[in-house]
């Protein structure tokens, strides 16, 4: 039993990064109709950033991850602004055609971003320097709980909570949804859809980066690589979680993370990523508007 509610903690931790990466690659799909294969560029640039800030300038673990995140959620905009935007200005009419063209331009600035991440850790796995980070372990009876996963599992509460408060209760959330119905309607009726946009992007990457700095810290790797299995698995908590809930893609990301684990410890690890795109796959054939979506989630 006590190996069990171990691996139930691991692999909540585990979920709470897809979760979180979840949530950063939602919003951009929610507002801008992008799939967006550069998400995961983002966590690995803001994890590469976030250690070189505590190894090459010092800086205090709480200040470095938040130089990460900004690095994130930069690096969004300059995608934004130099690959979509254009193409949301003079691209092609249909939304077919213009989903499209946006996933073939982030599959471009992916591979970009991935060679220059490659190039700045020099074709490497690096690390978080020993001690750099909150290394506690916290007791309960026999129960043990790393202070990271504390943190990570914390982050996903207070980010997931956050997100839904701003998308649900607040003037800003309203105008994203409204640009992520008819980001024309929107301008009509007062609304900065390009302000819009590029705080989305913002937010988004910014989120993805915190997922990136977290995994690079827990797996010991940051790499140009550590994007990539954060994007798929996080790209399947929107899916089973539903694309317009930030709830359901928190949910599910945990959900995805326990399976995960409890597949490794009691069937096989072999089975670990392919029992998570079988659930992938069945929510696409069954229930392709996810767990908590709205029936009628369609973007303009």
């Amino acid at each position: 039993m006590e190996l069990f509610f171990a691996q139930l903690l691991n692999g909540c931790a585990l979920g709470a990064l897809y979760g979180l990466f979840g949530i950063g690659f939602g919003l951009v799909f929610a507002t801008m109709g992008i799939l967006n294969a550069a998400q995961g560029a983002y966590a690995s640039w803001a994890a590469v950033v976030a250690m070189y800030a505590i190894d090459l300038l010092g800086l205090p673990f709480p200040v470095a991850v938040l130089v990460g995140i900004l690095a994130g959620g930069g690096v969004a905009v300059l995608v934004d602004q130099l690959g979509f935007e254009p193409l949301r200005r003079f691209g092609p009419g249909s939304h077919q055609a213009a989903m499209l063209g946006a996933l073939i331009t982030s599959i471009a600035f992916w591979i970009m971003l991935d060679s220059a991440a490659g190039f700045a850790t020099g074709q490497q796995s690096l690390a978080f320097p020993p001690g750099s980070y909150p290394a506690a372990v916290f007791h309960a009876g026999p129960m043990m709980l790393p202070a990271m996963q504390a943190i990570t599992l914390a982050g996903l509460l207070v980010v997931g909570g956050g997100m839904h408060w701003l998308n649900t209760r607040t003037r800003f959330g309203a105008a994203m949804r409204a640009v992520g119905w008819d980001p024309v309607a929107a301008g009509l009726g007062g609304v900065n859809a390009r302000v819009i946009v590029i705080a989305t992007a913002f937010l988004s990457g910014g989120i993805s980066g915190f997922a990136g700095i977290l995994s690079g810290i827990s797996t010991a790797n940051v790499s140009a690589s550590l994007g990539q299995g954060l994007m798929l698995k996080g790209f399947a908590a929107v899916v089973v979680g539903g694309y317009d809930d930030i709830r359901g893609t928190a949910i599910a990301g945990l959900a995805l993370g326990v399976l995960e684990v409890f597949c490794a410890q009691y069937l096989s690890s072999s089975w670990r990523d392919g029992f998570a795109y079988a659930l992938l796959l069945g929510f696409l054939m069954l229930r392709p508007r996810g767990l908590f979506g709205s029936a009628g989630f369609t973007r303009a």
